[in-house]
């Protein structure tokens, strides 16, 4: 019978193959910024996408997560996505330029005094643009303006980007808790080709 590798918290656990392994970050605002993080921008668009189908959701989701390895929503079946996603306490917005969709923004409400960042990101082509924070200039604003915020929260790891722990302490989030996840990696069922993410090597 096999048994589960313990995490040692003073040296190297290993981890089976076919899995990975993330250093998670939790980060935390407990007060609006003094100013608005983004001037404004004429050219983008503030969509609110009020319960999109799991078929548009993941479409978007794929385009902004594949180098990332978003995975998530991608293993799930589609009634119990759509149900997410139609939840009330959970709002969705899409940047647009043109028409077309540059970021993707998800808060859940579902603690009122501390609204989470369940999903930010933008589709590659809108990357260093300026189009993030003014995403994030949007959501900030949002989630202060109700009476009911004490704290707003996110989490990000060592699978996402490079710079997103930077981006998200310049917009005023600050770190405050680490946690280790460890799943299945997704490309080696299929979910993407083996070459994405290649910060994290594929074990096999």
């Amino acid at each position: 019978m096999s048994t589960q590798p313990m995490l040692d918290l003073d040296g190297y656990t290993d981890i089976p193959a076919g899995k990975i392994a993330m250093v998670v970050t939790f980060l935390e605002m407990l007060a609006p910024p003094n100013a608005p993080l983004s001037r404004q921008r004429p050219d983008l668009v503030l969509d609110r996408w009020s319960a999109p189908t799991a078929e548009a959701y993941t479409s978007l989701f794929r385009e902004i997560g594949e180098d990332w390895i978003w995975c998530e929503r991608l293993t799930m079946n589609k009634c119990a996505l759509e149900t997410i996603l139609s939840e009330p306490t959970r709002e969705m917005f899409r940047a647009m330029i043109d028409g077309k969709p540059a970021g993707l923004l998800e808060i859940d409400y579902a603690n009122l005094a501390e609204p989470e960042l369940a999903y930010f990101g933008l589709t590659p082509g809108a990357i260093g643009g300026g189009v993030g924070r003014w995403l994030m200039g949007q959501a900030v604003e949002m989630v202060w303006s109700r009476p009911d915020t004490k704290r707003f929260w996110l989490h990000t790891c060592t699978a996402d980007s490079p710079q997103a722990l930077g981006f998200y302490m310049s917009c005023g989030f600050k770190p405050c808790k680490r946690a280790i996840e460890v799943t299945d990696d997704p490309r080696l069922k299929g979910i993407y080709d083996a070459d994405k993410a290649p910060h994290v090597p594929v074990i096999d």
